[in-house]
């Protein structure tokens, strides 16, 4: 079981940087890869840039401490968890947190590439939306 974590702190309210990652539907505009899902109740399904379709199973979506925490249900995986926390720093100042448990070990370390990918997407979306207000 391989557990990985990136973290990335955010010029932007904690509200602003949740705000880009609790919408299940919105992954395709901020996770490297992922052109399009669909979502209805708490299953999404993630359509990759190759084509790959992998169902997910949302577990929690948390507004009070911030937290979104979703399970890859395919059988590419014995296990897999994701977890996003966002952390207020300060009023205008956050640290996302993105971690991901998964068996096999491998698969973990492909979806980590895409999680630092995502982080700063949610950065940039984050700091820009910050910058308007």
């Amino acid at each position: 079981m391989a557990s990985l974590r990136h973290e990335r702190r955010i010029k932007a309210s904690v509200e602003e940087v949740w705000d880009v990652v609790k919408r299940p539907e919105s992954i395709p505009t901020w996770f490297p890869g992922i052109v399009s899902c669909t979502v209805d109740g708490d299953v999404r399904v993630i359509r990759t840039v190759t084509g790959l379709e992998m169902p997910e199973r949302i577990m929690t979506i948390d507004s009070s401490i911030h937290r979104f925490a979703y399970r890859i249900t395919s059988p590419l995986y014995r296990f897999h968890l994701g977890v996003i926390d966002v952390i207020e720093i300060g009023p205008r100042d956050s640290l996302c947190v993105y971690s991901t448990t998964a068996v096999p070990d491998a698969l973990a370390l492909i979806i980590a590439g895409g999680t630092h990918g995502a982080l700063l997407e949610i950065q940039r979306i984050a700091e820009s939306h910050s910058q308007e207000a």
